[in-house]
């Protein structure tokens, strides 16, 4: 681990010296990528110093104290010196092992969240509602920006799908655990008598793939417009704004048409279609690359249950890693930060197992 650490303070230096050149300052695209690249390196760089200035005031503390220049109360106190250098020693080199596993590459960019009603007709609309509404005060609380991509509601105020963007760094890294099954217990508004239902709703969680990394070829994509649907009423476009495009190579479908103008909705459905055919590109690379090597908080296959909310005893039960927190309405309000506060940090433990305890 010295040995990496070394390297990465060696690059550190190389990259704040380049950005101080003329060259580099005259070249947008070049700073804004060593810029990147500095803001990564930064923590592990700042906490290896840490150590390092640990591990000087450990050997001064022993070498004192093996010299027998030190009595009484200058050498308890060099004891305790010694004492707090070891425990930082040890707090600090477990830190650093965790900022040298690999990052995800995804985690820093903006997210498309995908949310379908499942098992449940109504009452899971409905709770598709609740998830996009708890969804979207969470990210207003991180300071990201919500922009919806497609919507289609039931007369009841229920969702029977939405596609939306999480638009902020880090967003995918905060919000990629949530893909798969989302269970809910509870007595509908509509149940006489007060029987509790279970109904589920899918999420899929998508990094926003760059028209740079994944091209699209537009011999392989067929449009179609059609007249937006909706609950009724005034929600009812009655222009062929709506646009539906399909990926013929894979048969994948995209629909937009929460935008009033067909060129916006077209924009937007191809750029839903780019993430999810990215999505499933990265994907197949990760089982190739990986295979048994799964993290325990799960594969975020929408298949997966993942959670379940039950209301009646106003509990959360996170399946994955056996979380239970009776916080319900909490996290209902946006209030997610410890459930996947838990799942990072059992996945960071799972890569560090699979790493050989995250020796370099």
């Amino acid at each position: 681990m010295l040995e990496k650490l070394t390297r990465v303070e060696k690059r550190f230096e190389e990259v704040n010296a380049l950005l101080c050149s003329s060259d580099v300052a005259s070249d947008i695209e070049k700073y804004t990528s060593l810029m990147k690249e500095l803001k990564q390196l930064t923590p592990v760089v700042e906490k290896f110093r840490e150590l390092k200035r640990a591990e000087e005031t450990r050997d001064e503390a022993l070498l004192l104290l093996e010299g027998n220049e030190a009595d009484g109360e200058f050498k308890e106190m060099l004891r305790e010196e010694l004492d707090e250098a070891k425990k930082q020693i040890v707090t600090l080199t477990q830190e650093l092992k965790v900022l040298l596993l690999p990052k995800d590459p995804n985690d820093d960019r903006n997210v498309i969240v995908e949310i379908r009603g499942g098992a449940g007709g109504e009452e899971s609309a409905l709770f598709a509602y609740d998830l996009f509404r708890m969804y979207s005060m969470y990210a207003e609380s991180k300071g990201f920006r919500i922009e919806v991509m497609n919507l289609n509601e039931t007369e009841l105020g229920g969702i029977k799908e939405i596609s939306f963007m999480i638009n902020g760094e880090g967003a995918y890294s905060r919000f990629k655990f949530e893909s798969g099954v989302h269970r809910v217990q509870r007595v509908p508004e509509t149940e006489s008598g007060g029987r509790i239902h279970t109904s589920t709703v899918t999420v899929a969680v998508l990094p926003e793939a760059q028209e740079v990394e994944f091209e699209l070829d537009p011999a392989d994509l067929v449009f179609e417009v059609y007249r937006a649907s909706g609950a009724g009423g005034q929600k009812v476009n009655k222009t062929s704004s709506a646009v539906r495009v399909i990926h013929v190579p894979t048969g994948t479908v995209v629909e937009c048409q929460v935008e009033r103008s067909q060129y916006q909705n077209k924009d937007r459905a191809v750029e839903l279609l780019r993430s999810r055919l990215y999505n499933e590109e990265c994907r197949k690379q990760q089982e190739a690359i990986d295979g048994e090597r799964r993290s325990q908080v799960g594969t975020g296959d929408r298949s997966e249950r993942i959670r379940t909310y039950n209301f009646p005893q106003g509990r959360v039960t996170d399946h994955r890693i056996g979380l239970t927190l009776y916080k319900l309405d909490s996290i209902l309000n946006g209030d997610l930060d410890e459930v996947i506060d838990a799942l990072i940090t059992a996945d960071t433990a799972k890569k560090m197992e699979n790493s050989g305890d995250g020796e370099a």
